[in-house]
């Protein structure tokens, strides 16, 4: 059986050395040690000057709304994890969705002045698998119009536009340590700021607002992680290298055996490297995608729709009339083939042979 995803893990031995440290302080969590380590080590790693380590992806957006005191509309993208729009929605803002592009596949940034309006506050853009957003043009509409940027950088782990951490733009990103990201803590998130002041807030907001033992300074949350979370995080960036190397084999041997697919590939922001987090592909046709799922199921191959469908139909938290074309359309074509370490490139070969054939039948 080859599953869409697998998590890294390191060998046992070198996450039983945080363990058996662990068990010494008996610190668990509260950001003990390994966990102010791993935020140490990030930031060195992301070349970023501000970090904290969260519960999760989600906390982390809905801790970033939070700390940005947003209020009224926030417009984001449609074609994204569903926690992006469930978090405005859980702060009690109201999404407005704005199309994609259709190459890139991210909020289309020349579309979002349109959608403004005077109860507009923020823009919350995903790096769609990894791939950047046009950053230079939502910050100058941003600046425009007096509004908060926060970025969905789930995916987006190691990415850099001419050298910069994508994690610098906009007033705060976000990203997932979830399992089945390429670099992990088995769950966990990050924010990310480059305003001092307000990494502070967040500070506050991640550990209930306390500020001292017996005052607060903020509304705050659990937003903590643990020590058992940090030592997978700090035992996984050892081996962050092989695990990128790896991901690139992997997915250029895709890109060489599906020249033939009649489908393509997101085009990547031209200033920016491919960290290799998905291998997401666009079909000519939904009745091929489905054909060729159906094919790779019966060889106990699981591909994922990811992401469909459109977020802006499919939540019943959510009212949208916006005509979103672009969207619908892509949410119906698009497939992740299996990407992991552990994928073999004979395994690559099988499945795009079964995909080919499947195509030609």
């Amino acid at each position: 059986m080859i599953p869409i995803t697998k998590p890294f893990l390191p060998p046992q031995q070198v996450y039983q050395h945080y363990l058996e440290a662990i068990w010494k302080r008996q610190w668990l969590t509260n950001m003990g040690p390994l966990a102010n380590d791993l935020e140490l080590k990030l930031k060195d790693f992301l070349k970023v000057n501000h970090l904290l380590f969260v519960t999760n992806g989600t906390v982390a957006i809905q801790m970033a709304i939070k700390s940005l005191e947003i209020k009224g509309e926030i417009i984001t993208t449609p074609f994204s994890f569903v926690a992006t729009t469930s978090s405005i929605v859980w702060e009690n803002c109201q999404p407005i969705f704005v199309d994609i592009d259709k190459d890139s596949l991210n909020i289309d940034a020349n579309k979002i002045e349109a959608a403004i309006t005077d109860k507009t506050s923020a823009i919350l853009a995903t790096h769609v698998y990894g791939n950047p957003c046009d950053v230079m043009k939502i910050e100058e509409i941003a600046k425009k119009h007096n509004l908060k940027v926060i970025y969905d950088a789930a995916h987006a782990f190691g990415v850099e536009i001419n050298g910069k951490s994508i994690f610098e733009y906009g007033d705060i990103s976000t990203c997932s340590l979830h399992a089945t990201k390429l670099y992990h803590s088995t769950e966990g998130g990050l924010i990310i700021t480059k305003n001092p002041e307000l990494l502070k807030k967040l500070a506050y907001i991640r550990n209930f607002g306390f500020d001292g033992p017996e005052n607060f300074a903020e509304l705050g949350i659990n937003g903590k992680n643990s020590e058992f979370h940090a030592a997978m995080g700090l035992a996984n960036l050892k081996y962050i290298d092989s695990i990128h190397k790896k991901r690139k084999e992997i997915t250029k041997r895709y890109d060489e055996k599906l020249q033939n697919l009649k489908a393509r590939r997101p085009i990547w922001h031209s200033d920016s490297e491919n960290n290799f987090s998905y291998y997401p592909i666009v079909f000519e046709s939904e009745e091929l995608m489905l054909k060729v799922i159906e094919h790779l199921k019966l060889h106990e191959i699981y591909t994922r729709r990811y992401f469909y469908p459109s977020l802006a139909n499919s939540l019943p938290y959510v009212k949208s009339e916006s005509s979103l074309p672009i969207t619908e359309d892509i949410a119906k074509r698009v497939l992740c083939l299996p990407l992991y370490v552990d994928l073999t490139l004979e395994e690559v070969d099988m499945i795009s042979r079964l995909m080919l054939r499947i195509q030609n039948n």
